[in-house]
């Protein structure tokens, strides 16, 4: 009997819902929305599409360009629906806009899951992001979200004067999660903004990015504090607390930090250098807050600690200067013309393509008598030392070969004379 009623009360409900014509006008408005929204977009699209394929070397903005780029219609829809709910509860009953009410949640929700599923790049987390959303838009349109709310909020502890709730914990969580992540992808934007700059040095750019970063993960970190309801000088003992394990245990990170921080101030580093630290010659290819990105001719990546490159001594073969002076030693035979020989191997050293003779004219110098060979020194410059010095040398060396192979030069090996002193007596027979 009692199902028998709850029936027949699901069905007056729905006989009152159907028999009543605002039910009409709200599928009406809805339809029409989306038709004209739909339009709308297919319009507005285009031009959208046309101003994101100019934008170079901004991949996090771009992303996010397309993501509502390729939703415009839902877009123009929320927009749609939402003046429509508003005219309808300013000039008619409240009664009147549930469908449109329930539209417009459905919408928005749509629109936010599959905006956030698009810009997120791990693609479990996005998964996560689109299941936890799609279960709270659940229970927010069918009544249940403040019942999961106060459960949740009534599993507590009291820890002295501070009550910590279920609800107050998931809510730090979810918040500061989502505010630090935007301020990740708003400091990579304008990151990007500011690398294109042509008035700033690398190494000002590196570092004003960097700052930017720091400054917008730690006003989301006190955004998502405040709004959560937990007091921010409760702060002051965890503070205490960092500040004596940052004394004790991360003395290395900070140092790191610091180190970086005084290379950005002081450029003696930016992307782009060529280095020598140790065994280790390379490229910067990035300065991070705890070590630098050096590649080796040979593919590898070191991550070398900030801290390297302020106690040891590093060699910056493009810090003043990309052009850079090599020096390669060779010795001929005594039969040849010295003069001759300095003037072939400038000849060679100008042949090769690599060889700056804008900047100072390669040079050879005779510099010693030496036990089988006349000595020279071959000095030339090059202005780009990133593409490597143990090339440049072999090119160079090559042209000697050839050209004195032509020339009837010689390039003799050591050779030694044994003079035997004590006389051999021969025996006769």
């Amino acid at each position: 009997m009692d199902f028998a009623e709850a029936f027949d009360a699901v069905a007056s409900s729905s006989r009152t819902v159907l028999l009543n014509e605002w039910t009409y006008y709200q599928i009406a408005i809805i339809v029409a929305g989306y038709l004209i929204c739909g339009a709308l977009a297919k319009r507005i699209e285009p031009l959208v599409e046309a101003r994101a394929r100019l934008i170079k070397g901004n991949p996090d903005l771009l992303r996010v360009i397309i993501a509502f780029m390729r939703r415009l219609r839902w877009l123009f829809l929320i927009v749609w629906l939402w003046i429509a709910d508003g005219m309808i509860l300013r000039f008619g009953w409240p009664s009147y806009r549930w469908l449109v009410a329930t539209a417009l949640t459905l919408t928005a929700a749509w629109f936010v899951i599959s905006v956030l599923t698009r810009i997120i790049r791990n693609q479990t987390l996005a998964r996560v992001t689109a299941v936890v959303g799609w279960i709270y838009f659940a229970l927010y349109a069918v009544g249940l979200d403040r019942v999961i709310l106060t459960t949740l909020d009534g599993v507590a502890v009291n820890l002295g004067a501070v009550r910590l709730s279920l609800l107050l914990v998931l809510k730090a969580v979810v918040l500061s999660s989502a505010l630090i992540w935007l301020a990740v992808l708003l400091g990579n934007v304008s990151a990007h903004w500011i690398q294109r700059s042509a008035e700033l040095t690398p190494s000002f750019k590196v570092l004003i990015s960097k700052l930017v970063k720091i400054v917008l993960i730690g006003f989301a970190g006190a955004i998502a504090l405040s709004a959560t309801g937990i007091d921010l000088t409760a702060l002051t003992v965890f503070s205490g607390a960092v500040g004596v394990g940052i004394g004790f245990g991360l003395q290395k990170v900070v140092s790191n930090f610091i180190s970086g921080i005084i290379i950005l101030l002081d450029k003696s580093i930016k992307p782009g250098d060529t280095i020598t630290l140790g065994d280790t010659f390379g490229s910067v290819r990035d300065l991070r807050s705890r070590f630098v990105s050096v590649i080796t001719r040979d593919g590898k990546e070191y991550l070398i600690p900030n801290e390297d490159f302020i106690s040891q001594q590093v060699v910056n073969w493009s810090f003043s200067s990309d052009f850079v002076r090599i020096e390669v030693s060779f010795g001929t035979s005594y039969d040849s013309d010295p003069h001759e020989v300095a003037r072939i191997a400038i000849a060679a050293a100008k042949s090769i393509p690599r060889v700056a003779s804008g900047h100072a004219e390669p040079v050879c110098w005779m510099t010693g008598f030496g036990a089988s060979s006349l000595d020279f020194k071959l000095r030339f410059w090059i202005s780009d030392p990133s593409n490597g010095l143990t090339n440049i040398r072999g090119q160079v060396m090559m042209a000697l070969w050839d050209a004195f192979k032509v020339a009837g030069i010689s390039i003799p090996f050591p050779h030694r004379e044994i003079i035997m002193k004590t006389p051999i007596e021969v025996t006769r027979a």
